[in-house]
């Protein structure tokens, strides 16, 4: 099977301390990720809870904290229960966080793996995209 990796990044003009707070503080995260929730203590090995509600369905994704390197990388995996697969390993995505300071802010590129296809791959960039467009709202 053939991975579809979508990638999504944006350059932010803060420090890659504010970004990282903006990554990993539930209070911020709700503001910019559809409203999600998220339960977790962010270190590697502990699980990571969305809880929400879309399009008027609520929703309890999960996955788990893979790596935390704070202010440089966030690594966890996803499962979604509105993707319509059921929870199991292979079902599950790769999502990773990658900070990197430049003179004028911060530049933070995700990655996820395991897209179905080309078209779930695109679809995957654009929610991505969206959902960093709004991280920086929030930062800047």
């Amino acid at each position: 099977m053939q991975d579809h990796v979508a990638h999504a990044s944006v350059r932010i003009h803060a420090t890659a301390s504010e970004v990282w707070d903006a990554l990993t503080r539930p209070e911020l995260i709700e503001k910019y990720f559809f409203g999600t929730h998220v339960e977790t203590d962010w270190k590697p090995g502990s699980p990571v809870v969305f809880k929400g509600s879309f399009k008027g369905k609520s929703y309890q994704d999960k996955g788990k904290v893979l790596e935390c390197v704070p202010g440089h990388k966030l690594v966890h995996t996803y499962w979604s229960s509105m993707g319509g697969e059921p929870d199991r390993p292979e079902h599950y995505k790769t999502v990773s966080y990658e900070l990197k300071p430049e003179a004028d802010g911060t530049l933070l590129t995700l990655t996820q793996d395991h897209n179905a296809s080309e078209d779930a791959r695109e679809h995957s960039e654009q929610n991505w995209r969206q959902v960093l467009q709004g991280l920086k709202q929030v930062v800047e």
